[in-house]
């Protein structure tokens, strides 16, 4: 997967890296490997960035650990090409990062698809407390109508459980606040996918590295 790049897997790691850990452009992330004597154009960065996130992501998902059953799931609008497009999130009662879906409506059929990835890679939760939002509860009642598994999950609506996810969107925001926004739903979602995973906390994966830079990399292809 590295080989037929000029650079060696540490710098293109390092590069992504500090793209998706700290509030910079991808000119300021050229600007720093600049320093370190590596020349690179920041539309390489951006590329390399698109390219790793997702397999970054698939290793996360094997190697997170279980996640309370208790989920609290509320969305988030995502400017992409100027238009509000929805990113989906799921904590746990911890704050643990359960899941999160870019998609370009809010809908019932939005909310439907984000819960069944989220159960698809964590399994079904007790309870999930949402908002007042029509098509999450439609979702769920869905999901209880055909799921195979007996146990229903409990919808609940209390407002103030929902904090721990509305500071956990700020979070992730703040991370893209630099950028003049996305122009294109892919790379939207590529990039979100990688953030997100950077602000996984440490003890959710097994066998954590002493760095999160270390644990990154141990995520890599």
């Amino acid at each position: 997967m590295y080989k037929h790049h000029r650079y060696p897997k540490t710098t293109i790691l390092q590069a992504v890296y500090f793209k998706l850990r700290f509030t910079l452009s991808y000119r300021d992330v050229k600007e720093l490997l600049e320093i370190r004597g590596v020349k690179v154009d920041h539309s390489t960065i951006q590329r390399w960035v698109f390219k790793f996130s997702p397999f970054v992501e698939v290793n996360m998902q094997k190697r997170k650990n279980p996640v309370v059953d208790s989920w609290r799931m509320d969305e988030t609008y995502i400017k992409v090409g100027g238009k509000d497009r929805y990113l989906y999130r799921a904590v746990d009662k911890q704050g643990n990062i359960v899941d999160f879906l870019l998609t370009k409506r809010r809908m019932k059929g939005s909310s439907q698809k984000f819960l069944n990835k989220a159960i698809g890679n964590n399994g079904k939760p007790r309870l999930i407390n949402i908002d007042k939002s029509g098509s999450n509860t439609q979702a769920i009642r869905i999901v209880n109508r055909y799921s195979l598994i007996l146990k229903k999950i409990k919808a609940r609506r209390v407002k103030y459980l929902n904090n721990i996810i509305e500071q956990d969107h700020r979070t992730v925001k703040r991370q893209i606040s630099i950028t003049t926004g996305f122009k294109e739903f892919e790379s939207a979602q590529r990039t979100l996918a990688g953030i997100e995973i950077i602000n996984i906390r440490k003890n959710q994966l097994t066998n954590p590295k002493k760095s999160w830079f270390a644990t990154f990399k141990s995520l890599a292809p």
